[in-house]
């Protein structure tokens, strides 16, 4: 049976330790900043940023429950940097940063 600590991962923003431990097939993604100019060099203001659609994994929980009463494993890790759906999860603030939080199955990707 596979088990979850993740309760103290490090945010990478403020660098301070997350008390956070995420539920079932959850985790706790800190999104990356949206891009605040575009490819031709135009800088944007706030109103006409997109929601950004990356982040990095700050902790999992311990997979979803199965009906055998196993837990599945999580296919994604402390660390990770992710694409998730643009309006997936809710979206939290926890000590002061903001974080959403999403199921597993709303991830769309892994980066390298």
């Amino acid at each position: 049976m596979a088990t979850a600590t993740m309760e103290k991962s490090k945010s990478k923003k403020s660098g301070t330790k997350v008390n956070f431990r995420p539920l079932d097939d959850r985790v706790l993604v800190e999104a990356h900043e949206a891009d605040e100019k575009t490819s031709g060099g135009i800088i944007l203001p706030d109103t006409a940023k997109e929601k950004p659609q990356r982040g990095t994994v700050i902790a999992a929980g311990p997979g979803k429950l199965l009906d055998s009463g196993a837990r599945g494993e999580m296919s994604v890790h402390v660390g990770d940097v992710v694409y998730y759906g643009k309006y997936s999860g809710t979206e939290i603030e926890f000590d002061g940063d903001k974080y959403v939080v999403i199921r597993e199955n709303d991830l769309l990707a892994v980066v390298g």
